[in-house]
């Protein structure tokens, strides 16, 4: 199909490059105008705006792609509405509040313009070698669109979530796990850093995904993170970072009255890490820098 594409980031061009290599059409906008050029000579069509990036795309219904941070969508939103025509279809790619897609939904509909919210996880290599897709909004729309998410995604590796808001809202679920998976990880490599043992830490990382029941991807990037940095990730920011996901899955489990608080506790830890860093906010800053390319420092 011939796609609308809006922004370029960590996940964004890799994942154009993909759909390129699948024979989809592909007009990009990015403000880099640097990112642009290298995905245009890739075969991708350069937009001058966001206004002429719709103008572009001739055949309708048009598609358009938005991989830009949440705060920015409303913003995209109302620069491209103007534009668009009946039965035209957006999709937001990137990290939203569930009920912020839920109301966007709601807006566009009384356009007839159609909205579907993907989650997106796997990070940039997996938007190489195919990522794990979450969607929500209407399912007609989702089925005549499904193609392009079996292109983006892994084998097997997309599904239809539900009504507006339900690929957002099992994204957000996904990366409150994450929080606390990542959270038991960190810890207990700190423990058997400070062990009475002269353990070989970067060998035991590797060890766990050997068949061990904590084998993960998780694990195999700290093992990698390991051999970047060393033992010590001197390197590495003991003040962890974090995207928002994990407090909105916290407040969420809240209101549905769901304890969470293996969630919280991970979420609570970031917060304090900013003033309290440590070998536990190492490993974790560690794994974030592996699987999404964040900064470590």
């Amino acid at each position: 199909m011939k796609l609308g594409y809006i922004g370029l980031g960590k996940m964004g061009q890799k994942m154009v490059e993909r759909l390129l290599e699948r024979q989809h059409e592909i007009v990009v906008f990015d403000k880099d105008e640097q990112v642009m050029q290298q995905i245009a000579w890739k075969g991708a069509q350069k937009a001058q705006s966001q206004w002429n990036l719709v103008e572009l795309l001739h055949e309708r219904p048009r598609v358009i792609w938005l991989m830009v941070p949440h705060q920015a969508v409303d913003s995209v939103l109302e620069d491209i509405i103007p534009l668009l025509h009946d039965n035209d279809v957006v999709i937001d790619g990137g990290n939203s509040f569930y009920k912020d897609s839920q109301r966007r939904a709601a807006d566009l509909a009384k356009r007839s313009i159609h909205f579907l919210d993907a989650g997106i996880s796997g990070g940039p290599q997996g938007a190489v070698e195919g990522a794990c897709v979450m969607v929500g909004g209407n399912r007609g729309i989702y089925k005549a669109h499904e193609s392009l998410f079996h292109d983006i995604a892994t084998d097997d590796g997309y599904g239809y979530m539900g009504e507006a808001g339900a690929g957002h809202f099992v994204k957000m679920v996904h990366n409150g796990i994450e929080y606390g998976m990542m959270q038991a990880i960190a810890e207990g490599f700190e423990i058997m850093k400070k062990s009475p043992y002269d353990l070989d830490i970067k060998k035991i990382a590797d060890l766990y995904n050997h068949r061990s029941v904590v084998e993960s991807r998780l694990v195999g990037w700290l093992k990698d993170a390991y051999a970047a940095y060393g033992e010590d990730l001197a390197e590495i920011s003991g003040s962890v970072a974090q995207s928002g996901e994990g407090e909105w899955t916290v407040k969420t489990a809240k209101e549905l009255g769901v304890p969470v608080p293996g969630i919280e506790s991970a979420v609570e830890f970031r917060k304090q890490s900013q003033n309290k860093p440590s070998y536990t906010g190492k490993v974790l800053s560690a794994m974030r820098n592996q699987f999404g390319g964040h900064s470590v420092k």
